[in-house]
């Protein structure tokens, strides 16, 4: 079971990073949804395997992907609200569409902020290193 684990954290560790990277490109609505979903996957990973990490090392990582997770949601909540705005007929023009997009770019910026201060932490091997999870390709899936 803890090979299994650990090739679970490693591959969802893995599609993180690349989810961060593509994020730190795009942060367009897709690559938002995106990061979301892998930040939930290996979260609830964490939880489930908890037994198998070193001490709290787990615990600290799900503060931090919370932490981005926040910073995601906030302008995924925007996009769908402008989104839901524009097919009810709702003008780029109208003052709620108008300030949501405002809110929007602020809310993106920050968001950016975060996923830039992921990227440049050499997320997958600073993480390996605390979860104990060995060299990548170590552990495969049987």
């Amino acid at each position: 079971m803890r090979e299994y684990a650990g090739a679970e954290t490693s591959a969802l560790l893995h599609k993180l990073a690349e989810q961060v990277d593509h994020a730190a490109r795009a942060a367009d609505a897709d690559s938002i949804h995106d990061l979301r979903v892998v930040i939930r996957r290996l979260s609830r990973c964490l939880k489930v395997f908890a037994q198998f990490y070193p001490g709290r090392s787990w615990k600290k990582l799900r503060r931090s992907l919370s932490e981005l997770m926040d910073a995601a949601g906030a302008v995924r909540d925007l996009d769908i609200a402008i989104g839901l705005l524009a097919e009810a007929g709702f003008s780029r023009r109208a003052a709620v569409v108008v300030h949501l997009t405002d809110e929007r770019r602020k809310q993106g910026r920050a968001f950016l902020k975060a996923v830039r201060e992921w990227k440049g932490g050499r997320l997958k091997q600073h993480w390996r290193r605390k979860l104990e999870l060995g060299a990548p390709g170590a552990v495969r899936r049987g």
